[in-house]
């Protein structure tokens, strides 16, 4: 862009804004508000770091909220104001309500709301000798409200006293006391005494008082101490109902199994079946009583607990055979204290079958798609276990040199048996998330057009189970993958005789281990938190017991083989920590950093090739083609083509971090960086300058660049653009460019991490 245009185009700019003034919609005698200021006066005794946070929750708590603004101009008000007057249909209706956002009309009687809730917070915060003063400034139809608040000291706690009378529950109270959130020399502060109700509420539930409240807990707070302190006596009411201070048991659990509103709940005429003392009402008799012991927690007789109460909800409904879950307790009669505890189930349908469709685009110049079938039967032996048995098919074109194509195609065939229980070990989880084991066996046929087959074997079988809803591990005891290579081309068996990297991608193979892996996602439990986290860690395992027993050495030439395969031997470990710093709902700076390294040894001198990482993608470094980074400072391809093969390394690194925000509607914006190689542990001569070494930080690619994603709720379809700006295979000294020749873009689904 010419000086010349530039300057005209900001003329342009210009005079738009001043075309479409901020206030021109507004009707005669309405101001436009222009947000709120907070002013706090707080004596020395209150520190920065306590006034910062104070000065955080009044801003908060200001309604309504200013047009946004961008560098100080309100594009969307902007925007709205001038389509002027719509109608409710048309395209200037669409761009001002979806584009637009209409003036926040400037209310005294909302600024003097304001000012009492204000003086309200820094009450319930301890600052009882406050006073917060409301002004308002205006300029050009515009009004700005600012508050402020002269506070004297906050008050602390001096002394917290419970009830001391003899009655069981306040017995019960003394002692859940020990572990109070009110303590001498706190601040004040009206939340933490909710928070201790509702404590003393759920430790009171755990020990049998079902009918029990937060409400029944008063909190007299006496602030006429002296020295600004306060003395807190927490006691039961008066008014508290009788049966509330009662300890409950559980009478008689009733589990109707297959519930319809409909349905007749007279439990006794439906002549129930006894298991372990619950009474099972499943007339047709879909599921086994066995499932309905391993759940439930509750047993007749059972002292009343709400954490038994909450478990079994939990487990019943994370056996995933159940579309809905209800419990209700009914008091037996007014004198024995006892609750029946009625179980209403609703199953989902019994089988079910799903077809997807998919296309994929990558930035190797592939393209194709996916058809798959799914077959679905929970509860396939009437234990809760959940049968899958999947088909699919895929072709895939990719363009290489001089107008060749690569077609390939695969078939294949997935059955998953998941069982809600640990076969072969005693395991008692303490989690209302019930483990299961997991058998996997499966079978693929891979043709790629002119070159080759593979017909690739596996088989696992492993436990999965979460201790909380964000931790979860999953342990294969075994593993088993055989892939075997057939139909070679005479063409392509001279590319694999000339190529050690292309051969040992569809070598034969032979794995056989275990492996574990542990992940931790906070953004799985909903919160409105600053900081959420990421992390998985995996350790993959195969052959290292049975290579040890059978001696096996390939480099003193002693390969042992099954089915005249030589098995794989290594280890392998990976790490993956992601950090999302949230500076609004729709604005997040996303990081992750992650890498990995195997060894291989023994039977083997390298790392099967499925098992090798990789650089370059999608999801991975975006400014370079999918899996073509590296390893080190080697480059495999022809730069005047596109056609670059896949580098697999035994060692990788890598960093990213990119900044989402909303644009508008469902669009979504991204600025993004990322950084990483892979390497070889050994020296590999057909790749000078692919082994790790200590120079491998000078060694590392990095790429930036920007995206828009279209969020459409069930999925995030994505496009990104990525720019080498750091080329590891370049001449040292001259590896920082901007290589707009060489831009990558990406297609994706999801984000990228």
């Amino acid at each position: 862009m010419t000086a010349r245009s530039t300057i005209g185009l900001l003329a342009i700019l210009a005079l738009l804004l001043q075309a479409c003034s901020e206030t021109r919609m507004l009707p005669q005698g309405q101001y436009l508000y222009d947000g709120s200021k907070i002013i706090i006066h707080a004596p020395d005794s209150i520190s920065r770091k306590q006034k910062k946070g104070l000065h955080e929750q009044m801003e908060d708590l200001i309604r309504p909220r200013a047009n946004s603004s961008l560098l100080g101009i309100r594009f969307k008000l902007l925007i709205y104001n001038a389509m002027g007057h719509t109608r409710s249909k048309g395209l200037r209706h669409w761009i001002q309500d979806k584009l637009g956002e209409p003036p926040v009309v400037a209310s005294l009687s909302v600024f003097e709301k304001n000012r009492a809730v204000l003086q309200n917070r820094l009450q319930n915060r301890g600052f009882f000798q406050d006073t917060v003063k409301l002004d308002t400034t205006s300029k050009k139809r515009k009004i700005k409200s600012i508050y402020t608040a002269e506070t004297g000291p906050q008050y602390t706690i001096n002394k917290v006293t419970y009830p001391v009378d003899s009655t069981e529950v306040n017995k019960q109270i003394q002692k859940i006391s020990k572990r109070s959130l009110l303590r001498p020399g706190d601040a004040y502060d009206l939340d933490m005494i909710k928070n201790e109700r509702t404590r003393i509420d759920a430790r009171l539930k755990q020990r049998g008082y079902y009918y029990f409240s937060p409400d029944y807990i008063l909190a007299l707070v006496d602030s006429t101490v002296g020295h600004q302190k306060v003395n807190i006596r927490v006691i039961v009411k008066k008014s508290t109902p009788l049966k509330a201070e009662e300890v409950y048991r559980i009478n008689d659990v009733i589990v109707f199994a297959d519930y319809d509103v409909q349905a007749d709940t007279d439990w006794h005429a439906l002549h129930p079946k006894i298991y372990e003392g619950y009474n099972i009402i499943d007339p047709e008799e879909r599921f086994r009583p066995k499932i309905f012991g391993k759940a439930l927690v509750f047993k007749p007789g059972d002292l009343y607990n709400r954490r038994d109460h909450d478990l079994s909800l939990g487990r019943l409904i994370n056996l995933g055979v159940f579309k809905f879950v209800k419990v209700r307790f009914e008091e037996v009669d007014s004198v024995s204290k006892k609750l029946n505890a009625f179980y209403y189930l609703t199953p989902m349908e019994k089988k079910s079958i799903q077809f997807q469709v998919s296309g994929l685009t990558k930035s190797d110049d592939a393209n194709g798609g996916l058809l798959s079938v799914t077959w679905r039967n929970r509860s396939l032996f009437k234990g809760a276990e959940l049968f899958t048995l999947s088909f699919y098919g895929g072709l895939e074109k990719q363009f290489v040199s001089k107008g060749e194509t690569i077609n390939t195609s695969k078939l294949g065939v997935d059955m998953n048996l998941f069982v809600p229980r640990i076969i072969g070990l005693s395991f008692k989880g303490n989690s209302a998330f019930v483990p299961k084991t997991k058998i996997n066996l499966g079978y693929e046929y891979f043709e790629r057009s002119s070159q080759y087959t593979l017909n690739s074997f596996k088989t696992s079988f492993g436990y999965i189970w979460k201790e909380s809803t964000i931790k979860e591990h999953q342990l294969n005891i075994i593993t088993i993958n055989y892939v075997r290579p057939s139909n070679i081309t005479p063409e392509f068996q001279a590319q694999l005789d000339t190529n050690i990297t292309l051969a040992r991608s569809i070598e034969r193979q032979f794995i056989i281990g275990p492996n574990y892996n542990f992940n931790v996602n906070t953004q799985l439990k909903p919160n409105h938190k600053k900081n959420n986290f990421y992390f998985n860690a995996n350790v993959d395992l195969s052959s290292n017991v049975l290579g040890w027993v059978t001696g096996a050495d390939i480099d003193k030439g002693k390969v042992v083989t099954i089915l005249n395969t030589p098995f794989s031997q290594y280890v392998r470990g990976e790490l993956d920590f992601r950090h999302y710093l949230s500076f609004s709902p729709t604005t997040t700076l996303a990081s992750r950093a992650t890498g990995g390294v195997g060894y291989a040894y023994g039977n083997s001198n390298v790392m099967p090739f499925i098992k090798e990482f990789f650089a370059g993608g999608a999801n991975d470094i975006r400014a370079f083609r999918a899996r073509s980074l590296g390893p080190g400072t080697y480059y495999a391809g022809n730069r005047a083509t596109t056609f670059l093969p896949d580098q697999p390394g035994d060692v990788k690194l890598e960093l990213n971090t990119e900044l989402r925000f909303k644009l508008f509607s469902i669009f979504r914006w991204a600025f993004f960086a990322d950084a990483g190689n892979v390497w070889t542990l050994r020296e590999d001569t057909s790749r000078p300058g692919s082994k790790f070494t200590g120079q491998f930080l000078r060694e590392m690619g990095v790429g930036v660049g920007t995206g828009i994603r279209l969020d459409i709720s069930i999925l995030i379809i994505r496009f990104d653009l990525g720019i080498p700006v750091r080329e590891p295979y370049l001449p040292a000294g001259s590896r920082w460019v901007f290589d707009t020749k060489n831009m990558v873009w990406n297609f994706a689904i999801g984000y990228p991490f």
